[in-house]
């Protein structure tokens, strides 16, 4: 099918812009994303109707299948994701109606004693489940909405602790997804360029130290849960958890459950996932003749069909438990499956919106439009932050972080190598934080979605929660590539992001 050409033209923006300003106007995601969608299919076809439907039909049934010379082949990715959601749908009303969610609950309470010790205990879990942002943000989920829920932190602040935990520990982890990923495109890099001054290895390790938006991410959810750190609609959120702490009844009926039958589920699920992680990794190393190694695996692996191992063993593991404690009815047990698959099918949903819509901005060509925007007689100096800005705008607008890595990693190579070598790194690092930076702000970001999922949080409230937060991390990281461009030192950037961070807290506390 042709389709009208929006590379080089502004109009390439609107759908994306036009979805994400409906959908916190209006609060309703699925119409607003129909909206974009809708505009941007007519945009592309030239307002063709009958062609806007073909060319629907075709991108939303892409998703879950395609059709190549009357072969037909499942989108593995997509379906192993949608059926890891149901999984820990199933898995989540499981650990609900044994009871072991309330026990854990309870056993916690014992051992946390406030609120904040809920919420430095959820930002802490991702010191465990750094190998995946999606497995992160629903694993965590499980574990931590018990206890946040019994302290009476609001959903809201959960999905904000999940979201800028996720992202940011894995794009500077090299052992996740995220950095096999990364190092893969920095390894084509250095090659294409014959930059032979850094390993992959080496030159991602030094851009994670320059990955200023992570690191203060990461930094400001340890703020926020300890000094409770709360401000624009987060306050309101907060404020509303607290008053119906207030006018809760104290009697609460003592849990049937058992920790154990919490624990070894999710610590069922974090270790089949990493096996198959390995293994997949592994396989693909062995055909390729190439011997084991963990980073080598971690780079070639499957995440989806891990996730699903992951998921399906977890829940073999939560119902053999079940048998043996003998508290939940056969009636309860298949009533907890179907309660558990209705509770995934908002976040499905969403899902499939968003990805449609990623499809029509991939068409629109927007992030090449948005790339184009770099002007050669710019003053080097400037290009870090250049670079942080538009990544952010072009994950905002895409909602894909690796999306943008792909596009914009080349991208900012060739420009430093050309303009200012020295330089290199530090670009490319921007590029890292913006991207993270535009994926955490995004409303149709799959790694936004899942976290409101996760908590269980009304996705809109989480978008409009965690921005303020993102923000005031994107304007200290801002100027920090700007004094990195003129000083080319790391550490002065570093230390002024830091010092423009605590600033910016303060200056937010005190209003």
């Amino acid at each position: 099918m042709e389709l009208i050409d929006f590379s080089s033209s502004m109009w390439s923006v609107l759908p994306p812009l036009l979805a994400l300003g409906l959908a916190i106007i209006t609060r309703k995601v699925l119409l607003s994303l129909s909206v974009g969608i809708i505009v941007g299919a007519l945009m592309l076809t030239g307002s063709d109707f009958s062609l806007a439907l073909s060319y629907l039909l075709e991108r939303v049934s892409s998703l879950v299948y395609t059709v190549e010379n009357g072969v037909f082949a499942l989108n593995e990715s997509n379906v192993h994701i949608i059926l890891f959601l149901l999984l820990l749908g199933i898995l989540t009303a499981l650990l609900s109606v044994s009871g072991s969610n309330q026990a854990f609950a309870e056993w916690a309470q014992q051992r946390i004693k406030d609120r904040r010790g809920a919420k430095l205990m959820a930002a802490c879990l991702v010191f465990v489940t750094f190998i995946d942002d999606y497995f992160h943000s629903l694993a965590v989920g499980a574990i931590a909405r018990p206890v946040t829920d019994k302290f009476h932190v609001s959903r809201a602040k959960l999905a904000y602790i999940l979201d800028s935990t996720a992202a940011p520990m894995c794009v500077m982890m090299p052992v996740s997804s995220w950095g096999a990923y990364i190092m893969t495109l920095i390894a084509g890099l250095l090659a294409e360029h014959a930059i032979t001054g850094y390993t992959p290895f080496s030159a991602f390790i030094t851009m994670s130290a320059m990955n200023f938006y992570a690191i203060f991410s990461m930094i400001m959810v340890f703020v926020v849960a300890y000094f409770s750190f709360d401000i624009g609609p987060m306050a309101r959120h907060e404020k509303v958890a607290l008053e119906q702490a207030e006018t809760q009844t104290e009697i609460q009926q003592q849990s049937s459950g058992k920790v154990r039958n919490l624990v070894l589920p999710i610590l069922t699920l974090i270790l089949a996932t990493v096996a198959m992680m390995m293994k997949t990794g592994n396989d693909v190393l062995a055909a390729d003749g190439k011997p084991f190694s963990i980073l080598g695996a971690f780079e070639n692996t499957t995440v989806g069909i891990s996730l699903v191992v992951g998921g399906v063993s977890a829940l073999i593991v939560s119902t053999l438990l079940i048998a043996v404690n003998r508290n939940v009815s056969i009636n309860e047990y298949g009533k907890a499956w179907i309660v558990g698959i209705k509770s995934m099918l908002g976040a499905i949903a969403i899902l499939f919106f968003a990805w449609t819509i990623n499809k029509i901005v991939g068409d629109m060509q927007t992030g090449k439009y948005l790339s184009t925007l770099i002007s050669d007689n710019l003053n080097p100096a400037f290009l870090p932050a250049i670079l942080f800005i538009l990544g952010s705008a072009m994950a905002f607008s895409t909602g894909t972080s690796w999306g943008t890595f792909g596009i914009m990693l080349p991208i900012a190579a060739a420009i430093a190598v050309n303009a200012s070598p020295e330089l290199l790194l530090p670009c490319l690092s921007a590029v890292m934080a913006g991207a993270v930076c535009g994926d955490h702000c995004s409303p149709v970001s799959d790694t936004t979605i899942l976290s409101s999922t996760g908590a269980k949080c009304n996705h809109i409230d989480h978008v409009t929660t965690q921005l303020p937060y993102a923000l005031l991390v994107a304007l200290a990281t801002t100027i920090g590539y700007l004094v990195i461009g003129f000083t080319q030192s790391g550490w002065l950037g570093f230390i002024t992001t830091g010092a423009v961070l605590f600033i910016a807290i303060f200056v937010s506390k005190k209003r």
